[in-house]
């Protein structure tokens, strides 16, 4: 088993000559066995996939590959076994080696025990990239050094070797990352808010927020939390938190913390209203993006960036691809690639940042959730909806009443559609609210293919409005 050799700086830990297992060859577990060899461990990684989309040949001599099925022989022989975010802690092989009392830890929980920098955890049903990239930047504009890695960017795991006591890591956090950490600890926990997401995996509501408060599980009364005073959910999330409290909000009157006064994105305490960042520098469209703001702001304000740092990085951050990102108008119809929006709460937000004349394209592998938290924006702004993918019929079965449904058999039927339907100065958003795996590796190649989709459409529009 992996021992927990105490020092009297802090708790090392070692996998000098252990055998581990990883399990998963995607970016995270490639991370997570590279670091482990690096440490001296013996690794194998298995994968259920007889082929993967990595460069095995990159990875150390001391990694060994299983692809094709997972063998309880190699588990059972384990010291440790790592999980990459994407696998799940109930496949049965991994159920084996619990029972067998092999500790399971997730890539997360593994990276961080090595890391000798303060963490900034940020964790949410929809933002946590805007605002992780974000505070990145808002950082780095103030002069710290700044790692920005986890769900986004970088696997945390490959970022261990650069971390110094100095450096901050801005670390991305969904729940698959943090349902197994057990010693993760955030100087800086941020909770931006929280709905159904996932529930394919977790199951229920309740057990996707327990998995997303063990950001809180190991913080202390030197710690902050940054959290949403906007979200009920949120707030019951964190009740009974030991951390020091910087909250945010829009909608919400709060005595302390980052909201707009006059305009401005300001912290207001019971003294007066220190203004920081004026709203006009925000380059993003969306209100729940401007809430993203609000929590990266207050993320710089606990650091001890200033407002002119801060000012510069937002004026200059004009958003993520595959959010809600303008791609280009055809003819008078505005594209919006909004690929990201992978659960029901993201599309929602996307669908009320536009105005009337809107037709959303949605579907794909749905993740669970209420699809008629969708119908008062459509009712209010669409023209009509195009629906792709295995959510198909769910769609017109719930929101065929609402707004008409056309069905779409690939992205470039549901694009050519989308635009006929928007016509003659309309808008089509991308925002699935499902996963992407029906049709697409990820999310990423998605939003990339909609773009690609939405170029061929302009080469074969006689008139092209400008981009």
């Amino acid at each position: 088993m992996i021992e927990m050799v105490q020092s009297e700086a802090n708790t090392e830990f070692t996998v000098e000559g252990r055998r581990v297992i990883v399990v998963g060859a995607a970016r995270s577990g490639l991370a997570a066995a590279e670091l482990l060899a690096t440490r001296g461990a013996d690794v194998v990684v298995t994968d259920i996939r007889t082929t993967v989309n990595q460069d095995l040949g990159r990875v150390s001599r001391r990694v060994t590959f299983e692809l094709g099925e997972h063998r309880d022989q190699t588990f059972i022989g384990a010291d440790l076994v790592v999980l990459s975010p994407g696998v799940s802690p109930e496949q049965a092989a991994v159920r084996t080696a619990r029972e067998s009392g092999i500790p399971v830890i997730g890539e997360l929980e593994l990276a961080s025990r090595w890391l000798r920098g303060r963490v900034v955890a940020v964790t949410g049903t929809k933002g946590k990239s805007t605002t992780s990239l974000l505070a990145g930047r808002l950082l780095d504009a103030a002069g710290f050094s700044t790692l920005v890695g986890g769900n986004v960017g970088p696997a945390l795991s490959a970022q261990v070797a650069q971390s110094t006591p100095d450096v901050i890591h801005v670390v991305e956090t969904s729940s698959f990352q943090l349902e197994l950490t057990e010693q993760f600890h955030p100087w800086i926990a941020v909770v931006l808010n929280v709905s159904p997401d996932h529930l394919d995996r977790h199951g229920t509501l309740e057990r996707y927020t327990a998995a997303k408060a063990k950001i809180l599980a190991n913080q202390g009364d030197a710690d902050w939390l940054v959290v949403n005073a906007d979200d009920p959910q949120v707030l019951a999330m964190v009740d009974g938190s030991d951390a020091q409290r910087l909250p945010f909000a829009l909608d919400t009157s709060i005595p302390n913390g980052i909201t707009l006064v006059d305009d401005v994105i300001a912290r207001r305490m019971p003294s007066g209203s220190v203004p920081l960042v004026p709203r006009s520098a925000v380059q993003l469209i969306g209100r729940h993006l401007l809430q993203d703001v609000l929590a990266a702001v207050a993320i710089g304000v606990i650091v001890g960036a200033t407002a002119e740092a801060m000012t510069r990085a937002v004026a200059a951050f004009e958003g993520l691809e595959h959010t809600l990102e303008p791609v280009r108008r055809v003819g008078g119809v505005q594209f919006i690639n909004d690929s990201k929006a992978t659960n029901l709460a993201a599309a929602r937000h996307a669908i009320e940042s536009l105005g009337p004349g809107l037709v959303p394209i949605v579907g794909g592998r749905f993740k669970g959730g209420d699809w008629r938290v969708l119908q008062d924006g459509l009712v209010q702004r669409a023209k009509a909806l195009v629906a792709i993918g295995e959510a198909r019929p769910q769609i017109v079965e719930v929101l065929g009443g609402s707004v008409p449904v056309h069905e779409a058999d690939s992205l470039a039927e549901a694009v050519r559609m989308g635009f006929t339907l928007a016509a003659p100065h309309g808008t089509v958003l991308l925002a699935p609210a499902c996963a992407s795996f029906d049709m697409f590796q990820d999310y990423a190649e998605r939003g990339r293919r909609f773009k690609e989709e939405v170029e061929l459409l302009a080469g074969s529009v006689t008139e092209i409005g400008e981009q």
